[in-house]
């Protein structure tokens, strides 16, 4: 009878054990599940300390590692208390807030519109974001900031695998 007890006591606690994940009740695709465990988000702050903005990123290499694998790719929507441009490789100015990976510029920039192709990755759709796809030279180490002459992000890092 003990021994009855112990084994059903042993049962009962694995039982609680499953394949169930964070995900679970979401329905949520691979891909949207890839990103949400991708999205990183940083407060852009000025010289000063205050808060100027934020910017939110999504490494499409991981998400999409079929399509993205030439170069490394960014998803990135960024809020700005003040207008600013964003950094365009074919018109650059000097007020330019500028996504660097490793220090280095990026080799394209495309802005989206607020619905685009990887809006449903992240459920924020906002008229006050930009939205934009950055791509960036092959790289062993992803240490991305967004910077400009006023402000810059915290150092936002990715893991390859």
């Amino acid at each position: 009878m003990k021994t009855f007890f112990t084994l059903l006591a042993f049962l009962i606690l694995f039982s609680g054990c499953s394949r169930k994940d964070a995900f679970f009740g979401f329905e949520m695709d691979i891909a949207q599940k890839m990103s949400a465990s991708s999205l990183q988000s940083s407060k852009i702050l000025s010289k000063d300390g205050q808060i100027s903005g934020i910017f939110s990123i999504i490494y499409l290499n991981e998400v999409y590692p079929k399509s993205f694998n030439e170069n490394e790719y960014f998803f990135i929507f960024i809020f700005t208390k003040e207008p600013k441009e964003f950094y365009n490789p074919k018109k650059p100015t000097d007020t330019d807030l500028v996504l660097k990976l490793n220090s280095q510029l990026p080799i394209k920039v495309e802005e989206l519109p607020k619905e685009n192709r990887f809006s449903y990755l992240v459920d924020t759709k906002s008229d006050w974001n930009k939205y934009y796809i950055v791509s960036f030279k092959k790289s062993d180490t992803l240490e991305l900031v967004l910077e400009d002459k006023e402000s810059s992000s915290e150092i936002i890092k990715y893991k390859k695998d």
